[in-house]
């Protein structure tokens, strides 16, 4: 008997079957997991832009990253690269998926140059800056939850991942398994920082995916989870 032989096809099928065994025990998964939170119900849409190629640009029937890039968009540069290379780059290529950022009117020079280095050699035709009057910035701004401010110059790094029905998402506990087992009052993730490449990494990348999961099982009809919204979870004031 060759026993040489009989070791490799035995190998071979361990290596075979490990994989499908494995995706096997990850598929009932996939209708029972736990949706992206809706954190706010009331976010505006952005029907009072114009955008720097004169499409119409809305939210509303999109999966969107909402960003405000400020009077000096060159100056977000890290921000701006970071969610490229680690958001716009990896989900670029799913249905109705857009990134879209928030620019004082005045701001179009500026913005040609943050798109040339963002844009170099590559699709950014489902990232769009659209322009609007400082008081239409900051009340799109307050439609969303958030923990954090404009800055002087209607900036920020963090980013808003905002659904087809115009619902921001996120998560109402964002506490760790060990601050959970502690008891430590519970606390939400409104938004993103893209200056923070493991908040973006870890944590709005896993988010989107979810996201775009919900949506998958919507469309093939699998999809019969409740999404937790704001008002199930005491989680802080807006």
């Amino acid at each position: 008997m060759d026993y040489k032989k009989i070791g490799r096809y035995v190998v071979l099928g361990i290596l075979f079957f490990l994989p499908v065994t494995f995706l096997l025990f990850l598929y009932p998964a996939t209708h029972n997991y736990i949706p992206l939170d809706i954190v706010d119900e009331t976010v505006l849409d952005i029907n009072g832009f114009s955008s720097e190629t004169k499409e119409n640009i809305v939210l509303k029937d999109h999966i969107t990253v909402l960003g405000f890039f400020g009077m000096h968009p060159s100056e977000k540069i890290i921000t701006a690269s970071n969610l490229k290379e680690l958001v716009y780059d990896k989900f670029k290529g799913f249905k109705r998926f857009q990134v879209v950022v928030i620019v004082p009117e005045g701001t179009e020079k500026d913005v040609e140059t943050i798109k040339k280095e963002i844009g170099s050699y590559e699709d950014i035709r489902f990232w769009h800056f659209v322009f609007g009057e400082p008081d239409t910035i900051r009340r799109l701004f307050k439609s969303l939850k958030t923990d954090h401010e404009l800055n002087i110059n209607l900036a920020s790094d963090h980013v808003f991942i905002v659904d087809k029905d115009l619902n921001q998402r996120g998560r109402l506990d964002d506490r760790t398994d060990n601050e959970k087992a502690k008891k430590d009052k519970a606390y939400g993730l409104y938004s993103y920082n893209c200056i923070e490449v493991a908040e973006i990494k870890n944590k709005m990348s896993e988010d989107m995916r979810i996201l775009f999961t919900e949506y998958r099982q919507k469309r093939k009809g699998e999809f019969n989870s409740e999404t937790r919204r704001a008002e199930d979870l005491n989680s802080g004031n807006k």
